[in-house]
């Protein structure tokens, strides 16, 4: 089959709009301030390709194609994408990443504000507090909207389980890439790890098994699923870390070479530095981390490419891809999901963005 999700993630975004403006009038009695918190989540979850939301929707459709209540999947899924947001708005501070999708990351938006309304203090510190309580903000509206999506409680609860699971997950995986790049390490292990935990499980199993626990799936089809979704998950990924050196910054809304500047240890980087001459791996590796010019980082893309770490990734995501999709094909899954499923195994992989 072929899936049109421009209607689906039109369905989602339309959940997330009324989830947040009912958010915003709870909130309303604290006045301005909470009204410029709120209109920032308003953007945090505007847009975006609702991959997360999608293997949600498919991984119940994986186990049931009959939806009783096809609007409590779609807040379902939508929950997942609410957790995407909070974990974006603190992964921009972390990372001291200026933009998100082309526009002001939350800690720089609300930093500048500081700085036109003239006010006391430091503009870092007041964009930094912002993030941190936007993201926790996001990460507790996930959990209250799955809790609240329609499904029966028991059912819920099952979906939940899963989701304090996801949430551990990403939470430790981000730390883990932290104190990985605090340290300077750059190993393809260790690399693989942090990818595993801080991206390729929240952005394709987890969100499978949180839609399959849903529809009432038993642990061989949760473990079925993970067989096609964990291997897509680290495949997405590294197409990500290849975006995030030689991303195209029209299409990808970061500038370029923005995972270089920000010193991030990707399987990309520790394959280069692997396999690069000492010389242009002393060069890469005096390079990550700190503000790099566009002659920059041609010429640490240059490095790359010439250490072969690049064609490398690329046989990586061939090979993961291929190992989910024959799983896709071992699994017993409900049509017309293993279609949809197949794209969308297609588009994260192949994305430009």
């Amino acid at each position: 089959m072929t899936w049109d999700p421009a209607d689906f993630r039109a369905a989602v975004q339309a959940e997330l709009d009324a989830f947040v403006a009912e958010q915003s009038r709870r909130l309303a009695p604290l006045g301005a301030d909470a009204d410029q918190l709120v209109l920032a989540a308003h953007e945090a979850v505007r847009g975006g390709k609702r991959f997360r939301a999608s293997f949600c929707h498919w991984g119940y459709r994986a186990v049931r194609d009959d939806v009783a209540d096809p609007a409590a999947l779609v807040r379902a899924a939508a929950a997942l994408e609410l957790l995407h947001a909070s974990a974006l708005v603190h992964d921009d501070y972390m990372d001291a990443s200026a933009t998100r999708r082309g526009r002001p990351a939350t800690h720089t938006m609300f930093e500048a504000r500081h700085r036109e309304l003239g006010w006391s203090g430091s503009p870092q510190q007041y964009g930094a507090a912002a993030a941190i309580l936007l993201g926790d903000l996001l990460l507790s509206w996930s959990d209250e909207l799955l809790r609240r999506c329609g499904f029966a409680h028991d059912v819920v609860r099952d979906a939940l389980t899963v989701f304090d699971h996801t949430r551990s997950e990403v939470i430790a995986g981000q730390f883990l890439d932290v104190s990985v790049q605090a340290r300077g390490e750059s190993d393809v292990a260790l690399a693989m790890k942090v990818l595993r935990y801080k991206s390729a499980k929240y952005s394709v199993e987890r969100p499978l098994h949180v839609g399959a626990a849903l529809a009432g799936a038993d642990g061989g089809t949760l473990a079925q699923l993970s067989a096609f979704g964990l291997p897509l998950g680290e495949a997405f990924q590294l197409r990500d870390d290849l975006l995030g050196v030689f991303g195209d910054p029209e299409a990808t809304g970061k500038p370029a070479g923005d995972d270089l500047s920000e010193g991030k240890r990707t399987v990309l980087v520790a394959l280069a530095l692997d396999a690069a001459p000492a010389d242009e791996a002393a060069r890469l590796r005096a390079g990550l981390g700190r503000e790099l010019s566009a002659a920059e980082v041609t010429e640490l893309r240059g490095v790359i490419e010439r250490s072969g770490a690049a064609a490398d990734v690329e046989r990586r995501i061939h090979t993961l891809t291929e190992e989910a999709l024959v799983a896709l094909e071992a699994g017993r899954f409900a049509e017309p999901a293993r279609g949809a499923l197949r794209q969308l195994a297609d588009a994260v992989t192949q994305r430009v963005h």
